[in-house]
C-alpha cells in the first residue's frame, strides 16, 4: 500500500532479518525534522486536487482503494511508520516495541501523549477493538485486511499503554502488517454498525479532521491545531495546508477542464493524449502551470483486463490466451497513447533488469493464433451469425467498465473480438456500483489497475484461499497449488533477494496462466 524508493527498500529489506531480533527504536535513535519538509512553509490556504471517483466509503477498511486510503490516512494514525528516506521503522502511536527472538511476539508501548480529537486518551483497548472489528465475520471488511490480521492470535492488552501480538506463523511481513493498519476510537464506534461507518468520522487521531462533505462531489479535511503530535520534530514543516479539498469526478476529462479553469491546484495526468496535445501554450511556457515528468524508482504496478476464471468461458486457459492475442496493444499504444507506454509481460516489472531479464512471453496481437486456440478449446462459428458457440452457449459477454474514458480502447478491442467471432458488450458503471460487483466477484471481464509496493506479498492477490473470499483482491479467482507452495515458501524468507527470486518464479507461473489480459504502464509520473 505504501510506495517508496526501491533501491533503499532493497537494502532495508535485505537486513530485516537482523533487525527483527532487536528492540525498536534502535539505540540512539532520535526523531528529527523530515527531510521532505519545506523550511519556508507557512500554515494556511487550501489545496484542491482531483481524487478520482466518489468512493462508496471513506472507511479504508470497507473500501480498499487509493482514494479511501488517502483520506483515511490524514484522519487516523497507525502504530508505527517508515522513515521516508531510510525506510527504517520509526515510532508513531507506539513509542517503542520489541520482537521476540523467534520473530513471533510483538510487544508495543503506546505514546502516553496520544489523544483523540475529543481529548480522550488513545489506549491499547482502541487497538484491540479495531483488530476485533477487522476480523468479525459480519463486518464487510476488505479481504486484504482480514487476511493480514488472521495471521495473529487475538492481541492481549497489558494495560492502557501496552499491547502484545503473537503471530501464528513466522512471516517476514508481520511487523509491517501490525504497523500498517489505522486505529479507530472504540468509544465512538462501538455502539454503531461498523458496516455503516462510511462518511461520518467525528473523532480522529490524525493531523486532519473531516470538514465539509458534498455528497458525490467533494470532501474537505481541516488541519487540526490540537493534533497530539504537532510539536514533534517530524511534524515541523509538513501538513501546512489549512484545508485539503478532494474533488471526486468520474470523468478525468472533466477533472482536467476544472484544473485548467483554476478550480484544482494539482492534476495527475493519466492520459497520454492530454499530456502530449493539451499541455502547451502560454500558461505552460510561463510556468503559470508547472508541467513535470517525474522519473523515479518507485515500484511499478500493473494493469489489465481481469477475467473471471470461476466460470466459463474464462475458466479455460486457451480462451484466456486467445483473449490476450486479440488485443492489439501495439496499435493502441501508437495511435491513442503516442507511444508513451511500455507493454506489460510481468505482474512485477521492477523484479527484472539487466542482471535478471524477464523470461515471460510478450503476448502479441495475433488473430490466427487466437482462432487456433479457440478452435482447440471447442469454440466453433455459427454458420448464420459468425458468433462462436460451444455446447449451445454463445461466446457473448459483458465487459464491466468504470470509466467512460476506457471506451476508446474497448471499442477497438470489441471490433477485433467480433472479427474472431466473440461478442463483447460494454456496461459502464459508477465507482460504487463497480466496487460492489467486484466485492462479490460479479463480473466476467473488467479493467483493474494496481500500484506497486516494496512490501510485495503475493498472498493477498494470488493465494487460492483468497479466490472465493468476498471482497478479496484475488479478482480473477486464481488458484494454483504450485503458486500456493511458493507463497508459503517466501513467508519465512527474510533475505529480500532470495524472496525476490521466489517472486520471479510466481510471476512466470502467473504469466503462463493469463489471469489478466495485461496492458501497459509507465515508469514515470506526469504531474
Amino acid at each position: 500500500m505504501r510506495k517508496f524508493f526501491l533501491p533503499v527498500a532493497v537494502v532495508f529489506l535485505a537486513v530485516f532479518s537482523a533487525l527483527a531480533e532487536m528492540s525498536f527504536p534502535r539505540e540512539g535513535w532520535k526523531e528529527t525534522v523530515s527531510p521532505l519538509a519545506g523550511k519556508d512553509a507557512v500554515v494556511g490556504g487550501q489545496f484542491s486536487f482531483y481524487a478520482g471517483d466518489y468512493p462508496k466509503s471513506l472507511n479504508f477498511f470497507l473500501e480498499f482503494s487509493t482514494g479511501a486510503e488517502l483520506t483515511f490516512g490524514f484522519m487516523y494514525d497507525r502504530l508505527i511508520d517508515l522513515d521516508p528516506i531510510t525506510l527504517e521503522y520509526v515510532p508513531w502511536l507506539a513509542k517503542k516495541w520489541t520482537i521476540s527472538d523467534d520473530k513471533k511476539t510483538f510487544h508495543f508501548w503506546l505514546d502516553e501523549n496520544a489523544k483523540w480529537s475529543d481529548g480522550q486518551p488513545l489506549t491499547a483497548e482502541d487497538v484491540r477493538w479495531t483488530v476485533e472489528q477487522i476480523l468479525k465475520k459480519e463486518n464487510l471488511v476488505s479481504g486484504a485486511w482480514k487476511l493480514t490480521m488472521e495471521k495473529f492470535e487475538p492481541p492481549k492488552v497489558i494495560n492502557d499503554h501496552e499491547i502484545v501480538f503473537t503471530a501464528k506463523v513466522v512471516h517476514w511481513g508481520n511487523l509491517n502488517s501490525l504497523g500498517d493498519f489505522y486505529i479507530l476510537p472504540k468509544h465512538v464506534f462501538e455502539k454503531q454498525d461498523f458496516n455503516k461507518a462510511n462518511f461520518d468520522f467525528p473523532v480522529v487521531s490524525g493531523p486532519y479532521a473531516r470538514g465539509e462533505l458534498k455528497e458525490g462531489f467533494s470532501l474537505k479535511l481541516e488541519r487540526r491545531k490540537d493534533y497530539w503530535r504537532k510539536d514533534y520534530p517530524s511534524q515541523k514543516g509538513i501538513n501546512n495546508f489549512q484545508t485539503l479539498k478532494f474533488v471526486f469526478l468520474q470523468d478525468p476529462e472533466t477533472a482536467f477542464a476544472e484544473f485548467v479553469k483554476g478550480n484544482l491546484d494539482f492534476y495527475p495526468c493519466f492520459s497520454a493524449r492530454m499530456w502530449v496535445s493539451e499541455t502547451s501554450g502560454e500558461k505552460y511556457a510561463k510556468n503559470w502551470i508547472v508541467r513535470q515528468k517525474v522519473v523515479n524508482y518507485n515500484p511499478v504496478g500493473f494493469q489489465g483486463f481481469a477475467m473471471n476464471m470461476r466460470k466459463p468461458p474464462f475458466d479455460d486457459l486457451r480462451v484466456r490466451q486467445a483473449m490476450a492475442h486479440l488485443l492489439d496493444r501495439e496499435k493502441l499504444n501508437h495511435t491513442i497513447m503516442y507511444d508513451q507506454y511500455f507493454l506489460h509481460r510481468s505482474y512485477w516489472e521492477d523484479l527484472y533488469g539487466p542482471k535478471a531479464p524477464c523470461p515471460n512471453e510478450l503476448l502479441k496481437f495475433d488473430k490466427e493464433k487466437a482462432r487456433a486456440l479457440l478452435k482447440e478449446a471447442g469454440w466453433k462459428p455459427n454458420p448464420d451469425t459468425g458468433i462462436l458457440e460451444k455446447d449451445g452457449m454463445k461466446f457473448s459477454f459483458t465487459f464491466m467498465g468504470r470509466d467512460a474514458s476506457e471506451n476508446k480502447f474497448l471499442v477497438v478491442y470489441q471490433q477485433d473480438l467480433k472479427d474472431a467471432g466473440i461478442e463483447m458488450k460494454i456496461d459502464t458503471k459508477d465507482w460504487s456500483a463497480w466496487m460492489k460487483d467486484m466485492d462479490q466477484h460479479n463480473f466476467v471481464m473488467t479493467w483493474c489497475s494496481f500500484t506497486g509496493s516494496i512490501f510485495r506479498d503475493p498472498e493477498v492477490m494470488w493465494k487460492s484461499s483468497e479466490a472465493d473470499r468476498v471482497m478479496s483482491e484475488n479478482h480473477p479467482g486464481f488458484k494454483d497449488r504450485q503458486v500456493d507452495a511458493l507463497i508459503e515458501k517466501q513467508k519465512t524468507e527474510f533475505d529480500a533477494q532470495k524472496r525476490f527470486g521466489i517472486d520471479r518464479e510466481i510471476d512466470s507461473m502467473l504469466a503462463a496462466q493469463v489471469p489478466f489480459v495485461l496492458l501497459w504502464n509507465l515508469n514515470y509520473e506526469r504531474l
